[in-house]
């Protein structure tokens, strides 16, 4: 289990989750709807997993040369790049339509865009 854990980068998600948590409520209008930020948190996460799960699949060449990184999974082979790759691309695509049914398409289509730049950043150096 700790080889699916570590791709998805919990103490980021977990930052990024804050920002969430309080960018909703600072945009909120009325009232708190519990179902709506319990979404817009879940939704948020699957997607902050996955992307950093597709990351981490990407980078993993790179990430067997450098010290601080070959101990992830993909490097020592704990988890094959087939796995990270299905991993990654099933959280990412569970979090939009979760943001889309339970939040709003506006909130699912900011998170699909973000989680639709990392091909972007495959071609970075």
């Amino acid at each position: 289990m700790r080889e699916f854990n570590q791709p998805t980068k919990l103490r980021i998600t977990w930052l990024i989750l804050m920002g969430t948590g309080i960018g909703y409520l600072f945009g909120l209008h009325g009232r708190i709807r519990p179902l709506a930020l319990l979404h817009t948190i879940l939704g948020t996460s699957l997607l902050a997993s996955g992307t950093a799960t597709l990351d981490q699949w990407y980078e993993r060449e790179a990430d067997r040369l450098m010290r601080r990184t070959a101990g992830r999974p993909l490097p020592q082979g704990k988890m094959t790049p087939a796995h990270a790759l299905a991993f990654g691309a099933a959280l990412s695509v569970a979090g939009f339509p979760d943001l889309w049914l339970g939040v709003n398409l506006l909130a699912a289509a900011i998170g699909g865009v973000h989680a639709g730049q990392l091909p972007l950043c495959l071609v970075r150096p």
